[in-house]
């Protein structure tokens, strides 16, 4: 006879029936992560039929023009909206007023123009920022140690309006200087592009999350080689948000909202997923997140170390970003995670 473990009460709650079986997980799950949410950045150099690893980010490259176009094809094939376009610049077309991100024939907007002659239907959004054609590393013109925020955002409106020119869909101002949302927007209007979207580096947070990023352009303000005898600051911190900070997300949402931005954003991912709710409540427009270099980075490493299996703890960062509110998502796992939801 058994032993009498006493009375058996009954459970008016129990949670552990909507996760017994992969059936019900399926139908009782909040959160679901689709192509749809994903956006892939990809890097761009001069040269022909070449790519380069970048080495910090395993698995990520720079691609020169025809090899990038090839990547765009493979991404649409798999149903990824969009990519995000950056350029790494050889340091010989650097210089500190970022001259060359003005030319209307060099390696940026001639991407543009080669992606969307080859897919068109793939959304190009381009990166509106002064910091991989700066010599000084920044996103904003230096002057006797200081970031010009109006000196910044005249360049910055004739880039987007060279961007849109060349085919952009979305420009994407990532620099964090004041009212300059509202001002790109009045100069692509006024150039006759008012349908080119602007994606807002709302929330753009002095990160060190970005150090691979940076190897990847070569961007970074704090080569002593680029700051030469110059008073250069050697990091972001007047323009680019303090992490300490949440309700100042908000601030920033509200203005770009009032100055036209079509969509916003919140970079980095992972450590600000609070923020990322903040602004998906108080925000009208699609929220993307960025997930940056280093949270890649991190997750790639520990997973060629063995310490982390790299699709799981990939899917399960990704799935946490759209559970905290992100609409899209910036991620260098977009072609894997792409493939691993179509298995």
């Amino acid at each position: 006879m058994a032993p009498d473990d006493g009375p058996r009460h009954t459970l008016p709650l129990r949670p552990r029936r909507l996760r017994a079986t992969e059936n019900i997980r399926r139908m009782a799950r909040e959160t679901r992560l689709s192509t749809d949410d994903l956006i892939a950045p990809l890097f761009v150099m001069d040269g022909a039929n070449e790519r380069e690893e970048v080495s910090s980010m395993p698995d990520t490259y720079r691609h020169t023009i025809d090899r990038l176009v090839d990547k765009a094809e493979t991404l649409h094939d798999l149903g990824i909206p969009a990519i995000a376009l950056f350029p790494a610049i050889p340091d010989a077309k650097k210089t500190s007023d970022a001259a060359y991100a003005l030319e209307p024939d060099h390696l940026y907007p001639n991407a543009v123009r080669a992606l969307k002659d080859a897919v068109p239907e793939l959304l190009v959004i381009t990166d509106t920022a002064l910091d991989p054609y700066n010599s000084d590393g920044h996103d904003g013109i230096v002057r006797d140690g200081e970031i010009q925020n109006d000196a910044t955002i005249d360049v910055m409106r004739q880039m987007a309006v060279l961007h849109a020119e060349a085919g952009a869909d979305v420009v994407a101002p990532s620099d964090m200087m004041d009212g300059r949302v509202g001002l790109i927007r009045e100069a692509l209007d006024d150039a006759g592009h008012p349908d080119t979207a602007i994606l807002s580096y709302t929330a753009k947070y002095s990160s060190a999350y970005y150090g691979p990023f940076r190897d990847a352009l070569d961007s970074a303000p704090t080569d002593e080689d680029k700051k030469a005898d110059k008073e250069i600051p050697d990091n972001k911190d007047t323009y680019q948000m303090d992490p300490a900070n949440g309700e100042e997300a908000v601030r920033e949402l509200r203005l770009d909202l009032n100055e036209g931005a079509d969509m916003v954003m919140v970079k980095p991912a992972l450590p600000y997923l609070d923020v990322i709710h903040r602004v998906q409540a108080a925000s009208d427009v699609p929220v993307a997140a960025y997930n940056v270099s280093g949270e890649y980075a991190m997750i790639t490493a520990a997973a060629q170390n063995g310490w982390l299996d790299r699709r799981n703890c990939a899917m399960e960062a990704l799935t946490g970003i759209r559970r905290a509110g992100a609409d899209v998502i910036l991620t260098y796992f977009a072609e894997d995670a792409a493939r691993w939801l179509s298995a």
